[in-house]
């Protein structure tokens, strides 16, 4: 951005619609990025994963930066801060914030681990995401994660967002 002065205002010019940083994407590159994944479930993957094998791959493959529990290290934390949105200091974390299941796959297929985004097969991000709900209580340890369980589960504050009033956004889907 470049600001100067004409006759005593400030004026500030855009910066030019051609950076010299960067390139722009390559059509494989954009058509690597794959759909994203709709609140309804919307372009969810077949796979399944469990808990348990959630469990491991987060072990192996997100402890790391996520602390062993979901604590936070490196990476932010995933569990916890259930009734602290409210308070002076929220904790946003997958179980206090997060409207929809769906997203957190959406998050954890195209973003982690964030050394090699992208990296998990569908069947282990559904794994990864049954962990993280679990160990939030939002599902129990026998659940299965699938194109068809995954959007119906209810996230705690999936009512917590308020509506964009704009005329050229659709409204969003009612609650389930």
């Amino acid at each position: 951005m470049t600001a100067f002065a004409l006759a005593g205002v400030a004026v500030v010019t855009a910066q030019s619609p051609v950076s010299p940083i960067g390139r722009p994407a390559t059509a494989e590159e954009i058509r690597n990025l794959g759909a994203a994944i709709a609140p309804d479930g919307g372009g969810l993957p077949e796979g399944s994963g469990t808990v348990a094998a959630g469990r491991d791959v987060f072990a192996s493959r997100c402890a790391r930066c996520h602390g062993d529990k979901a604590q936070g290290d490196v990476g932010p934390v995933l569990v916890g801060g259930r009734g602290t949105l409210a308070t002076p200091r929220p904790l946003k974390t997958v179980g206090s914030f997060w409207p929809y299941a769906t997203t957190v796959w959406d998050y954890v297929n195209r973003a982690m681990p964030f050394d090699e985004p992208g990296l998990l097969k569908p069947p282990e991000v559904y794994a990864v995401v049954a962990f993280i709900l679990n160990i939030n209580g939002i599902i129990p340890d026998d659940a299965v994660m699938d194109a068809k369980s995954l959007p119906k589960v209810r996230m705690p504050n999936r009512d917590g967002f308020v509506a964009d009033p704009r005329p050229d956004v659709a409204p969003p889907a009612p609650s389930k």
